[in-house]
């Protein structure tokens, strides 16, 4: 007996199958190069803002615990990409910020996302960009209950 989204559900199945499991991918795909994830990607490019971050305000920020965000900085200090240094007047507390590599490759992940993200506007346009972001966010919201804002 056939349900009455049968054929919708089909659709949905073969658009994922064929391209949507790999936007992930696409997204993250200049950081594999420099063997880091787009998440820890993320946590560099908050690092790079300029301001005093401690692994407690990345934790905070990304909604996880303080032990997952140190194993994702354990990575990116094994790489010479941050360091960690102490605060002079609360010496318990340490704040993490970019070496010079990690400076080098934040801007050209930053430059290599900046080229894909261009590319796929020139292809889709700016309005049908937007609308995939106002779908995206729907979901986020609707079925995952996240609320960014």
């Amino acid at each position: 007996m056939s349900e009455p989204h049968d054929a919708l559900l089909e659709d949905y199945i073969d658009v994922y199958m064929s391209g949507f499991k790999y936007i992930s991918d696409l997204v993250s795909e200049p950081t594999k190069k420099f063997n880091l994830s787009f998440e820890q990607f993320l946590i560099m490019r908050d690092i790079a803002d300029g301001q005093q971050v401690a692994m407690s305000d990345v934790a905070l920020k990304r909604g996880v615990t303080k032990a997952a965000i140190s194993r994702q900085i354990r990575v990116m200090l094994e790489h010479d990409y941050i360091a960690q240094e102490r605060d002079a007047v609360d010496r318990r507390r340490q704040y993490l910020r970019l070496t010079t590599k990690g400076q080098e490759v934040t801007q050209a992940i930053e430059q290599a996302i900046r080229e894909r993200f261009d590319y796929w506007i020139d292809l889709f346009g700016k309005d049908d960009a937007q609308e995939l972001l106002r779908l995206m966010r729907r979901v986020s919201t609707e079925i995952l209950g996240k609320d960014k804002d």
